[in-house]
This record gives C-alpha cells, sequence and structure tokens, in this order.
C-alpha cells in the first residue's frame, strides 16, 4: 500500500480533482482487475481505450484514476489524475509502485532483428556460471534466478516488468538481462527503466506489418540507445551498418564487436562443424557448443558485454566453453538412419540465409540440404515470397508448409511463398500445408550425410490456427520420426 501522492512523484499532472493522500492497494491498466483502493490508469490501446471503462473501475471501488481525457461526470468518491500521455504515466507509476527495481539490478538490454533470445539467454547463462543470480526477460521464458514462467510477450507491459524486476530483487538476483523489442521501444514499455547497458546485434527486414518502413523499424531500435544513461555501455556489432547509427547520440559508452575488422572485441572463426566451433575472441582460442557465423557473433558479443559487466576475463574466456545453444536455436538432432535434423527459430529472410549458409558451409557437397518454410499469418506479408527464394537459392529440396496461420488462409499463405520461387527450383520444391507432414515427408527424403531445417517455430510448442493454439512442437515431431525410424544399426 502506498499514498497516491508517492506514486505521482515522477507523473507531471495536467489538472487533479480530488484527494491525493488516498492509500492505494494496488496499480492497474485493465478494467477487469478493478478492486477496492486501486489506482486504475486508463490508456488509449491500438484495439481499446479504457477510458471508456473508467465508470466501471469507479464503480467497482477504485480511489484515483490516471487518464489523458477527463470524464464528463466526475464520482466525488474518487482522485482523478489528467496527464498528457497515460503510457508514460503508468511507467512511472508502475517503477514507484514496485520500489524502483531496475536500479537495484545491473541490467542490460538486448536489441536488433536476429539474435536477441541468445544473446541474453547465455548472458543470463553467464551470470550463473560466475557465480551470481541472476534474471532473463526473454522471447522464450522468464526467469527469477532459477523459477521460471512461460513469456507472454518478448519485452513485458509496464505492470508486468517492474513486477518481475522486483521479484528479481527480492530473489537477490544482482544482474538481469533482457530483450527490448522494437514494437517495446515504440510502445515505451520500456520507460522508466533503468539499464546498466544495451547491446545491438543486427538489423534486416522484419515487423513490417508494424513499422511500415526500415527507417521507422531503424528509429525504433535506436530510440532504446538514445536512452542509455551516461553510466552505462552500449555494444554494438560493427559489422552491421546500422550499428554506427545505434551509437550516433547516445550517453552511454561506446563499444564494438566484429568478426571483419578491429573493434574492441574481436573473433574470427578458426574451424566450424554442425556439432560445435572453434572461436578466437580477442586473439584466445576457445571450443564453442555452437555453430555458424551468427553464432559466432552472438557469443562475440556475450564476451564483450561480461567484460564490460567486470567478470574475469579468463573466467569468462573458461565459461563460454561451457554455453550450450538455446532450446529452438540450431537445435541439432541425429537421426538413427544418419542424417542430421536441425530445428532453428528462423524466421526472417536474413535469418534463414544465416542458418542456410552455415549449413551449407559446414555440409558442403557431401550432402543434401533439405529444407522445410513457412511463414506466419498476420504479419509482414512482404517477407513470404522472399523466404521460399532464400529457401529455394539455398537449399537441394523445399518444403513450404505452415507456420503459424494465425487468422488468415494457410494456403493463401502458401500461394504468397509460392511466388518467390525461381522457375528451376519448382520442380524441388513441395507445398505441403500440415507442418506434421511436411516436416515427416523431409525425413523420408533424407539420406545419410544430408540435412534437415526444419525453420520458423524454433523453441514454440504450439500453432495458433483460426485464432487457437494447438500443442505442437517441431523438436517432437522430429524426435517421432526418429523413434519409427529404430535404434541406429
Amino acid at each position: 500500500m502506498k499514498k497516491l501522492s508517492q506514486l505521482l512523484t515522477s507523473v507531471s499532472p495536467l489538472q487533479v480533482v480530488g484527494d491525493t493522500g488516498v492509500d492505494i492497494t494496488d496499480v492497474i491498466n485493465d478494467s477487469r482487475q478493478a478492486r477496492q483502493g486501486a489506482l486504475f490508469v486508463a490508456v488509449k490501446g491500438v484495439a481499446v481505450d479504457s477510458h471508456r471503462f473508467i465508470a466501471d473501475v469507479v464503480a467497482a471501488g477504485a480511489r484515483a484514476i490516471v487518464c489523458e481525457d477527463m470524464p464528463a461526470v466526475l464520482d466525488p468518491s474518487a482522485t482523478y489524475i489528467q496527464v498528457e500521455n497515460s503510457i508514460v504515466a503508468l511507467a512511472h507509476i508502475a517503477d514507484e509502485w514496485f520500489d524502483h527495481p531496475s536500479r537495484a539490478l545491473r541490467l542490460v538490454g538486448v536489441t536488433g532483428t536476429n539474435g536477441k533470445t541468445t544473446t541474453a539467454t547465455l548472458l543470463y547463462e553467464m551470470a550463473r556460471l560466475m557465480g551470481y543470480k541472476a534474471g532473463l526477460l526473454s522471447t522464450v521464458k522468464n526467469i527469477i534466478d532459477t523459477r521460471e514462467e512461460v513469456a507472454k510477450q518478448t519485452t513485458p507491459d509496464h505492470l508486468t516488468l517492474n513486477r518481475l524486476l522486483h521479484e528479481m530483487v527480492q530473489a537477490g538476483c544482482e544482474y538481469a538481462f533482457m530483450e527490448v523489442s522494437s514494437h517495446a521501444c515504440v510502445q515505451r514499455r520500456i520507460e522508466g527503466i533503468t539499464f546498466a547497458g544495451g547491446i545491438f546485434t543486427n538489423l534486416t527486414r522484419d515487423h513490417m506489418d508494424f513499422h511500415k518502413t526500415v527507417d521507422n523499424y531503424i528509429a525504433a531500435k535506436k530510440m532504446f540507445f538514445d536512452a542509455l544513461p551516461a553510466g552505462a555501455f552500449a555494444l554494438v556489432n560493427a559489422d552491421d551498418k546500422v550499428g554506427e547509427v545505434m551509437l550516433q547520440n547516445t550517453r552511454a559508452g561506446k563499444y564494438r564487436y566484429s568478426l571483419r575488422s578491429m573493434a574492441d572485441y574481436k573473433g574470427r572463426i578458426v574451424e566450424s562443424r554442425l556439432d560445435g566451433t572453434t572461436l578466437e575472441l580477442n586473439g584466445h582460442q576457445v571450443e564453442v557448443l555452437f555453430t555458424g557465423r551468427f553464432n559466432a557473433y552472438n557469443l562475440l558479443s556475450v564476451y564483450g558485454a561480461s567484460l564490460l559487466l567486470g567478470f574475469d576475463p579468463q573466467e569468462v574466456l573458461v565459461k563460454m566453453s561451457m554455453l550450450e545453444p538455446v532450446a529452438g536455436r540450431f537445435q541439432t538432432l541425429r537421426s538413427p538412419r544418419g542424417y542430421t535434423a536441425i530445428v532453428d527459430y528462423a524466421h526472417t529472410p536474413d535469418a534463414l540465409v544465416n542458418v542456410l549458409d552455415t549449413i551449407r558451409e559446414v555440409v558442403g557437397t557431401n550432402g543434401h540440404i533439405i529444407t522445410v518454410c513457412g511463414c506466419g499469418g498476420n504479419r509482414d506479408a512482404g517477407k513470404r515470397p522472399i523466404m521460399a527464394r532464400e529457401s529455394a537459392v539455398r537449399s537441394d529440396r523445399v518444403i513450404l508448409t505452415s507456420d503459424n496461420p494465425r487468422n488468415e488462409d494457410p494456403d493463401a499463405i502458401l500461394r504468397d511463398m509460392e511466388v518467390g520461387l525461381p522457375e528451376e527450383s519448382r520442380p524441388t520444391t513441395l507445398t505441403i500445408t500440415d507442418r506434421r507432414q511436411a516436416i515427416r515427408t523431409a525425413c523420408q527424403l533424407a539420406q545419410p550425410g544430408d540435412v534437415v531445417l526444419i525453420a520458423g517455430k524454433g523453441h514454440e510448442d504450439y500453432q495458433e490456427i483460426k485464432g487457437v493454439k494447438h500443442h505442437f512442437d517441431d523438436r517432437e515431431q522430429v524426435l517421432e520420426v526418429f523413434a519409427a525410424e529404430g535404434p541406429n544399426n
């Protein structure tokens, strides 16, 4: 319980009607959670303007209302606070309600198109291996020290984010690592959060359904770095042309990592295999359980951030060899029949190219690549033909299939993808709408030495069809096929 006046410390009201000395028992932005003594923040959302529920919330016992538009009729039992921007007000109120949890942690945010989950997760694992308690907020899951809970968003809403950070502080965590999505930047979900550092992985086409243009997408990512405080660090991929853009206006210390040029943290791939890589980091060689140039970049950023956080350099090198791949990120499974299946989250053209180029680099001409690929519904339709084309150009066989069609017709999505197929690739491309059958067919086509890439869903354990989520796990499907193949002879 806190006084309303305390919760408004960092808020600049345009108008206040009522008593700010009242006690607040809860802070909510969902009218369905209204109860006695609560503070309700009315937000103008994309789908719903919750200002319309103010009267209902007051009737349910709310003591205070924060809003952009004052109701025509004010109930004398509640205090009304008019603000210019309810989202910004909510951010600061949530931060105050949960006792400024980000200030008590060394919080590092990771943003970029690809690699956010892997980088944030590996930093969490690194901190744990170094003997510290830590927290993680990722697309896959949220972790408070060792307790896990399912993640509903890449970057949670203000109240959930501050609650999770508060729980980390209560659990004794010293470090926390989180993915920062471009949506979260635009929607100001990280407003009021104090970061010790920020990492930029890369930027390629994604989320055009939301941002409309690449320039808007870049600007969204840049908002995160522009807001970093002077005492923080900004670590960017120098091999991505957008990296320097992220550093233009930041007050944070500027650092770079690279596989191609001189940088604060320089890496080199010495040898690459399907089961791992020999990697050189600032002149020191280390064996890691990861494959591919894209993973080398992820590991290089983890190495750089670990040193910037003050971890012992020699210990960091030792722990790098102990880090394990994140679920659904280039997850390698070996068939009893002698081929390899790889489950990967690659759902953008660039990520797909990275994975396929990595496989080809390792396999060479000694095996064929069979790719199972789909695109999600109600998302950027412009990348669908690109995904199909990149799959076809870089694979020996391609099977186009459903991903998460959501509320779209899966066959219509596949038709969009087929437009991108080069004419010469059509004879070696199959279209199988049923994802389970597509995976089984790909495995049946594989011969010893071949690689089956199942792209798009990675860690996800569901398939969303007509708005309903059905259990579906690519890895489970592969293992079922392996079980039917029998033991290795």
